[in-house]
């Protein structure tokens, strides 16, 4: 049974930085696809970043490239997420997701509220 924890929100200004992580296990961590979605409050789940084993090639959702940016360790089977230049609509919850032999798993999420 794959198990996904994630860690790392909390409460930051605008401007600030926030590094989220997630651990996984009960999966070949190295074949699986990684990634990140949020959710708002009101709003429908949103990808904001991928990463793939190979390469690995990374992806991004267009209103957090350039200021975000997803990594894998695949020898402590950790995924993160650094965000820097935090705006108040980043504030969701973030989900850590895989994909591995066609299945998809999820994290229980970690709450980043962005506000002065």
């Amino acid at each position: 049974q794959v198990q996904i924890v994630e860690s790392g929100g909390g409460l930051v200004q605008p401007g600030g930085s926030l590094r989220l992580s997630c651990v996984s296990s009960g999966l070949t961590f190295n074949r699986a696809i990684m990634s990140w979605f949020r959710q708002a409050p009101g709003k429908e789940r949103e990808w904001v970043a991928s990463i793939t084993w190979t390469g690995p090639t990374t992806n991004y959702a267009p209103s957090v490239k350039g200021r975000f940016a997803i990594s894998r360790d695949d020898a402590r089977q950790t995924l993160t997420l650094q965000m820097n230049d935090l705006k108040p609509e980043d504030t969701a919850t973030y989900y850590c997701n895989s994909v591995f032999g066609g299945v998809r798993s999820w994290g229980q999420g970690t709450q980043v509220t962005v506000s002065s």
